[in-house]
């Protein structure tokens, strides 16, 4: 199979800008690159974002590279003051899948979870491949060297069709019976293109295997098309997610899917509407007055290098109204936002390469008198690409990572300690 540099993939979702350097920020915070990408058996461009662990050991995928060419899941754990970078599996690009561009999650019995975007069945992306969910399990006595390979076992492959195709970089959530959901950006219903509407998806343990239900199928009308993020539960076991395209306006939607019967109903709850945002992505989040608070690529569909904007959105009385709304100078969020315990929500974004004097960045909106107040956490070189969302551990210390920059251009892996 084709290593996944020799594809054309959409520019919102990876943009590589190469042999960039990372720049020290005018904020007092400290930045530190804890991994730099080679391009070898540790892999290339992490677009994913990270986790954490409950002792600070850092989980991420990077969407190329490794010994198998196809991507890597990594992880960097502590070791007295600095950090040990430990290559966990590299995809073939066969049926164990290929180019994970989400982040892996923890399952409840503590192992790693994720999707990959391509390999497996043939059929979607002119032959690149459907995707798969993963799980990945660490060896079964301690290992002695960071160089000892996890197991991989495929959970579901997508075919395409009816059950979707290509989770591009959703993340996975779980419910309390250990059921996994997501998303796929293609498959399902014809009506956006030949390639689909893309599928809510469930993934339910079931005689040693994993069945998948597909929740909801979008048609590409007022209920949206294409999710490029991954859904949340509610208290009430309701889901809530973005598409990035087709809704009333046509530029993408939130959405609720509530449990009916057998089935699921399907609600867009909000329509960005222009100067409110176009191209929703990544997973929304819960602040905590139950508002939802996301993410759009841009502010309007027919001029997508505009900046994009955070928003608020707020339920009264079963109607979903804006509450917030910022707009960005330059920027383009990469993805949702992260709560940490204060109630603060941090995520990054990134400027065109051709917009100088407009740097990518990470941010914080911090509550303030009933709403919010909007700062830099870093500013970044001209040109380097902060992606996926960021992760804030029980110190305030924040980690995530860049899809270029770095002494090879192939991305790192980053901390900025208050």
């Amino acid at each position: 199979m084709p290593s996944s540099t020799q594809r054309t993939v959409n520019s919102f979702a990876i943009v590589l800008v190469l042999a960039v350097v990372l720049a020290p920020s005018a904020q007092p915070q400290t930045f530190t690159v804890l991994h730099d990408f080679t391009g070898g058996q540790d892999g290339r461009y992490p677009l994913a974002g990270l986790s954490i662990d409950k002792s600070g050991n850092l989980y991420g995928t990077a969407a190329d590279g490794g010994s198998g060419g196809l991507g890597t899941v990594f992880k960097l754990s502590h070791k007295g003051s600095g950090w040990t970078f430990s290559p966990l599996y590299s995809f073939l690009g066969a049926d164990d899948g290929g180019e994970p561009y989400a982040r892996v999650v923890f399952g409840p019995d503590g192992s790693l979870y994720g999707t990959t975007n391509s390999a497996a069945n043939l059929g979607c992306l002119q032959g690149y491949g459907c995707g798969t969910v993963f799980n990945l399990r660490p060896p079964p006595r301690a290992c002695t060297t960071a160089l000892s390979p996890w197991t991989e076992t495929v959970l579901y492959s997508f075919t395409g069709g009816s059950d979707g195709g290509n989770p591009w970089g959703a993340d996975l959530v779980f419910d309390q019976a250990g059921s996994l959901y997501g998303t796929t950006a293609y498959g399902g219903h014809a009506g956006c293109s030949a390639t689909g509407c893309g599928v809510v998806y469930k993934l339910t343990p079931s005689s040693g295997g994993w069945t998948e239900t597909v929740l909801y199928s979008f048609t590409g009308g007022n209920d949206g098309g294409n999710p490029a993020g991954g859904v949340i539960f509610d208290q009430a076991g309701n889901l809530y997610g973005v598409t990035t395209d087709s809704g009333p306006s046509r530029q993408g939607t939130v959405y609720k899917l509530t449990p009916s019967g057998s089935g699921w109903t399907e609600n867009t709850i909000f329509d960005p509407q222009n100067f409110y945002g176009s191209q929703p992505i990544g997973s929304l989040v819960f602040d905590e007055y139950g508002n939802l608070f996301g993410a759009a690529y841009s502010d309007t569909v027919n001029l997508p290098w505009y900046p994009g904007t955070l928003f608020e959105i707020e339920n009264l009385s079963g109607n979903w109204i804006l509450r917030y709304d910022y707009d960005f100078s330059g920027d383009h969020p990469v993805s949702g936002l992260t709560a940490d315990g204060a109630g603060s929500l941090y995520g990054a974004a990134y400027a065109d390469p051709g917009n100088q004097g407009v740097p990518s960045l990470i941010y914080k909106l911090a509550p303030s008198n009933g709403s919010w107040s909007f700062s830099f956490v870093y500013e970044f070189a001209q040109g380097t690409i902060p992606s996926g969302v960021v992760v804030v551990d029980a110190s305030g210390n924040i980690y995530g990572t860049t899809q270029n920059g770095g002494e090879y251009g192939f991305g790192v892996v980053w901390e900025i300690t208050p």
